[in-house]
């Protein structure tokens, strides 16, 4: 038992929680885990159960076990909390990034995503000019940023915001310093250069999430 004790303290540590609002947030009475991770003393099965339902991001196996990650990976939880990340419609990507939809947003369908707790945004794939890599379909993970300041990390995959729409596409170094070149994995779509001007607003993309 002293295992699943050190691995609840772990997990509070990482929540920025105390043991005594775990204890709150499961219904249990004041010192009911506190004490057994003082005394070294089991905790009841139910307890352990009842922490893993209060907490879906949680990996029962990982509390139980210690095997894999404190975390479930890749979990795409709906959630009514402003913390989750937004899924905005594609056509509303220019929107978000330029503040000008806060109504669109709060009616977007909010997600909690283990991997992706800086992303900013998820926006769906469409089209097939990045398989293999991206399905239509496939929801990615979006950070924003600042086009005032930004550095391009070359051969990475960004959203972009252009007079085309929105595109998601690797960024490879133009054949001038004022373009960029925006490459498909499919090789069915040739490469284009843009001027780095036409791109209104832009966002790197941290990962992938798709159904089975």
């Amino acid at each position: 038992m002293q295992n699943i004790l050190s691995r609840i303290q772990a997990f509070v540590a990482q929540e920025s929680i105390t043991i005594g609002a775990l204890e709150r947030k499961i219904g249990a009475s004041k010192g009911v885990l506190s004490r057994a991770i003082k005394n070294d003393t089991d905790i009841q099965a139910k307890w352990l159960s009842i922490i893993v339902e209060n907490y879906p991001l949680l990996s029962g196996t990982w509390l139980l076990t210690g095997k894999g990650s404190m975390y479930k990976e890749d979990s795409l939880i709906p959630t009514n909390s402003s913390d989750g990340i937004p899924l905005i419609p594609t056509e509303a990507m220019a929107g978000l990034f330029a503040g000008s939809q806060t109504v669109m947003l709060s009616e977007c369908e909010r997600f909690i995503v283990p991997s992706f707790r800086n992303a900013d945004f998820l926006i769906t794939v469409r089209g097939d000019s990045m398989q293999p890599h991206y399905f239509s379909g496939d929801l990615v993970a979006c950070k924003m940023l600042s086009l005032t300041d930004i550095f391009f990390q070359w051969g990475k995959v960004y959203v972009i915001d252009t007079e085309q729409g929105a595109l998601i596409k690797k960024i490879e170094q133009g054949s001038t310093p004022e373009s960029i070149l925006l490459v498909s994995a499919n090789p069915a779509y040739k490469p284009f250069e843009i001027s780095r001007s036409s791109i209104y607003h832009i966002a790197i993309v941290q990962g992938v999430i798709r159904e089975e």
